[in-house]
């Protein structure tokens, strides 16, 4: 079914549109909902309450734009919103702990990992240091937006992805290393 159809469909509250739309699209938006939570239960009620809005709120998409984009910010709003709510957006974790956080992690060293692997490292982020980086690297949002978004001053906005970039940069290290001690073992 052409996206404009079924877009159509969806604004007229035709229930097979709003089905063919939730299984197209399904799938990349509980990839955005994982990237804000790591608890995939919690994952799948941002899922559905994202559906919920995009299907109260598609007649002001103008069509302008892709649609996708504008069902992803939906996704994260909801997404931040939930982390909003329930005090997730603190950093649950001291600073100072990872002020000392080196090492320079090449694009070389992403070759040597999955994505989901790396993933799997953004989600082990702390909640603040996870958020700011999914909206700034994935999201493309700029560190102003992010501020007013999320409530914050731009430089905290800035501090946090740096420091979530280092964090991250530890973790992909850590997990080669892992692997390359367990590929010797082999």
């Amino acid at each position: 079914m052409d996206e404009q159809l079924l877009i159509a469909g969806c604004k007229r509250g035709d229930a097979k549109a709003r089905s063919k739309l939730y299984e197209l699209y399904a799938p990349a938006m509980m990839s955005v909902c994982m990237r804000y939570v790591s608890n995939r239960e919690t994952a799948r009620d941002l899922l559905q309450d994202g559906f919920v809005k995009v299907y109260t709120k598609i007649d002001s998409y103008s069509g302008t734009g892709a649609f996708g984009g504008w069902m992803r910010r939906i996704f994260v709003t909801t997404s931040l919103e939930y982390l909003r709510r329930n005090d997730t957006l603190r950093i649950s974790t001291s600073i100072d702990e990872y002020d000392d956080v080196s090492g320079d992690a090449g694009v070389s060293a992403l070759e040597h990992i999955s994505a989901d692997e790396l993933m799997a490292c953004i989600a082990d982020l702390p909640n603040g240091f996870r958020t700011v980086f999914n909206l700034f690297a994935i999201e493309g949002y700029s560190h102003a937006e992010i501020a007013e978004m999320l409530n914050i001053k731009e430089s905290t906005s800035r501090s946090q992805f740096i420091r979530a970039r280092k964090v991250l940069q530890k973790n992909v290290e850590s997990l080669i290393m892992h692997e390359n001690a367990r590929q010797e073992r082999i």
